[in-house]
């Protein structure tokens, strides 16, 4: 009977143990990144056997912080959650989550400087930094060459695109020029570019923004570049709102001469070049001609810990975050997909290793983000309602690609945001 005990025991002790089980959700359903992701929650959870880490793929970005805050009102919120950038405000309001720090000191110092910039709010960095990516101009070097274009000097301006397109379009290759999806993180890129905020109160990080700047000049530059290209008949995209995978399709395809995407887009655009026989190459955003380079907004996501995953919870979900973005792994993760390194070290281990000497595509698009200037434009606009706002600013810029004139679409756009950032400031009244 008594060895009967022990063994029972024993056998509940390992139940117990292995009863730290930490819901991952995440928004990388596609078989690339979605098992990078689950092999370094293999490998975590063979080293930690009292440890079980569940990735679990939740849909789009918006959906899956969606899905979080309706889980967390239902008492069963995921305990780590991969939240995109522009849901950070929206995040903090809920008060479903808990900053990093209040699980385990983390030292931020060992991440690049525009990555730390945009998730620090309020002086306190709430989450930790992953996937952070920024756009670029992607070209067809074979198409440029035969239009007459040199393919070692794209265009870095809207001014030189256009004019790019117009010597494109008169060769007559029976290619549109541009594949361009309307695209609210594109505008927001161009107005940190031109150092312009693109609401009001610091960006809305120095207390609520009540108001947006979207009938700026700077903004108006931005709805100009896209209706030039619409009524010049350089422009091509699927009609979707935001729909890069649409225009990446396109471009890879080749049925453009030009897209702009995430960095990120970096690794799956090659092997559809490969794939298609085609040599791409990969330019600095294009900007407002006349500005000076301010640097680019960063995109993607970082790592959110639940208020309410229990303490083993909470610490296992911070542990495995810090390995997934450890120095190595963040390094693999670069070279896999094209989001950038987070951390300097990952930086210094990608030079050793002679990454950048090898993969010019990347070392272009990495220098954009290191030689961005710190400031309130490029930290990023912060509003709880982003995801309605961005939705209001892809509608106008839809707008003058149907023939509604710039001043019109921005009127009615800027009246629109600043409705939407009204009613969600009613919530904190």
């Amino acid at each position: 009977m008594k060895k009967i005990i022990t063994l029972s025991l024993l056998t509940l002790g390992s139940f117990a143990a292995a009863q730290t089980t930490v819901e991952f959700w995440h928004s990388f359903g596609d078989a690339k990144r979605g098992d990078w992701i689950q092999a370094r929650a293999d490998e975590y959870n063979k080293a930690h056997p009292g440890v079980k880490i569940v990735p679990t793929f939740k849909g789009s970005y918006n959906d899956s912080l969606q899905a979080t805050i309706l889980a967390a009102r239902q008492g069963k919120a995921p305990d780590l959650v991969q939240i995109f950038e522009v849901g950070s405000q929206l995040a903090l309001d809920s008060g479903v989550f808990q900053p990093v720090s209040s699980v385990r000191n983390v030292d931020f110092g060992d991440y690049i400087k525009p990555v730390v910039n945009y998730y620090t709010i309020q002086g306190k960095v709430n989450s930790l930094p992953f996937n952070s990516s920024s756009p670029v101009l992607y070209f067809n070097r074979d198409l440029m060459v035969k239009a007459g274009l040199d393919p070692k000097v794209p265009p870095t301006t809207f001014g030189a695109v256009l004019k790019a397109c117009a010597k494109f379009d008169a060769a007559k290759l029976g290619v549109k020029c541009m594949a361009l999806t309307p695209y609210s993180w594109l505008f927001e890129q161009w107005m940190s570019e031109q150092n312009a905020v693109l609401l009001n109160n610091g960006n809305g990080r120095q207390g609520r923004a009540t108001a947006s700047n979207v009938d700026s000049a700077a903004a108006r530059k931005v709805f100009q570049f896209y209706k030039d290209l619409q009524d010049r008949g350089y422009l091509t995209n699927t009609g979707k709102l935001a729909d890069t995978s649409g225009t990446d399709a396109i471009f890879g395809s080749q049925k453009a001469l030009f897209t702009i995407d995430s960095t990120a887009a970096i690794g799956n655009l090659t092997d559809a070049a490969k794939q298609a026989g085609f040599r791409m190459g990969v330019g600095v955003l294009p900007i407002p001609d006349g500005s000076k380079r301010n640097g680019v907004v960063i995109g993607g996501a970082s790592l959110w810990i639940s208020k309410t995953a229990p303490r083993a919870q909470a610490e296992a979900a911070l542990d495995f975050a810090l390995y997934m973005t450890s120095t190595g792994n963040m390094a693999s993760w670069h070279k896999l997909t094209g989001y950038y390194p987070v951390r300097s070290s990952s930086v210094d281990l990608l030079r050793k290793q002679g990454w950048f000497s090898s993969t010019p595509l990347q070392i272009l698009a990495f220098n954009q983000l290191l030689n961005t200037t710190p400031n309130v434009a490029s930290a990023g606009a912060l509003n709880g309602a982003a995801i309605q706002t961005r939705n209001i600013i892809e509608q106008g810029i839809q707008k003058v690609l149907s023939g509604q004139s710039v001043d019109s679409a921005v009127s009615a756009t800027k009246e629109q945001v600043d409705a939407a950032l009204a009613d969600y400031n009613k919530n904190f009244k």
